[in-house]
């Protein structure tokens, strides 16, 4: 099987089956990070520029893991020391890197859309790694491998999205993702952190903690995006943390095997107590791990090696 898709900029074109496609697809990747050595040739000839228009640690070093270990030749893209601090666009840019035959370009941007911009621009195939509030596709498709590993079933499981859910971009692609795949998504956070409409997405909206965590299996925290709000949502940190933070004792509503999962990078004791963020509910690490084979699974179908 093979997808059929040129660009991965949002989870809403694919199919159930492109999905699970992706994940079969990073099964068999996941077993080269447990080798001595760390490779294999499959994108033997390919190169991949890393595109990252806003700070990243986790996303870009894990797609640069991923591009190395499928042995393509990876560039690291940094705006601050290109042409675009002469005033060079988007689209000149990545048409001056495609002309160095680039086969994939990774693009994170704090504009909404860009992703899908640069697309129409160039012939190389497109990953959004994050664009503004809009998607982030493969921190989605990582979650979805992590839940799937633990041997849950996406139709009929519950899954609370907690926090700022207007502003993140990952709470966008996993509600896609997983309304996609039967199961029932609540999204809780105060008023002023959900989008007016959102149940339109076939989402259930919840205002108290308490009562969002109850019986779920998986609970997904998110980071409060200060730095995309432009202003105070709620009074002050501590009562945010007070009144949204997932402690031990609200994890306790959950179901009892309910896992804990966050996008990073973690506010220890502002959306998540560092005791539950350490303990053996905690998926945390195991996500940031399976990004490495999701985006290996992702570049390796994206640039029709197979």
């Amino acid at each position: 099987m093979s997808l059929k898709h040129k660009n991965l900029l949002s989870l809403a074109p694919l199919s159930v089956e492109d999905i699970q496609l992706i994940l079969e697809t990073a099964d068999s990747f996941k077993e080269v990070s447990g080798r001595e050595i760390k490779k294999v040739p499959a994108l033997r000839g390919r190169t991949v520029v890393n595109l990252f228009f806003e700070p990243s640690t986790r996303t870009r070093t894990s797609f640069e893991l991923a591009a190395k270990r499928l042995s393509a030749d990876v560039i690291n893209f940094s705006p601050s020391s290109s042409s675009v601090v002469k005033g060079e666009t988007l689209l000149d840019t990545a048409r001056n890197i495609e002309a160095m035959q680039a086969d994939i370009i990774v693009l994170r941007h704090s504009s909404a859309g860009a992703a899908e911009t640069l697309a129409r621009g160039v012939k190389s195939s497109v990953i959004n790694a994050g664009d503004g509030w809009h998607e982030h596709p493969t921190q989605a498709l990582l979650d979805l491998y992590t839940i799937r590993e633990r041997g849950m079933a996406f139709k009929g499981l519950r899954v609370a999205i907690v926090g700022d859910v207007a502003h993140s971009r990952v709470a966008r692609s996993n509600i896609l993702a997983l309304t996609k795949l039967g199961a029932e998504v609540r999204v809780v956070g105060p008023p002023t952190m959900i989008p007016l409409g959102i149940e339109k997405m076939g989402v259930r909206v919840f205002h108290h903690l308490d009562d969002g965590l109850r019986d779920v299996q998986v609970i997904m925290m998110l980071r409060l995006q200060l730095e995309r709000q432009g202003r105070a949502l709620f009074p002050t940190i501590r009562e945010y943390a007070r009144l949204y933070g997932l402690t031990s004792e609200r994890v306790k509503m959950a179901d009892p095997k309910a896992i804990v999962m966050h996008p990073g990078p973690i506010n220890r004791g502002v959306e998540i107590a560092p005791e539950v963020a350490d303990s053996l509910s905690s998926v945390i690490l195991d996500q940031v791990a399976n990004g490495v084979a999701v985006r290996m699974g992702v570049l390796y179908l994206m640039s029709g090696a197979n």
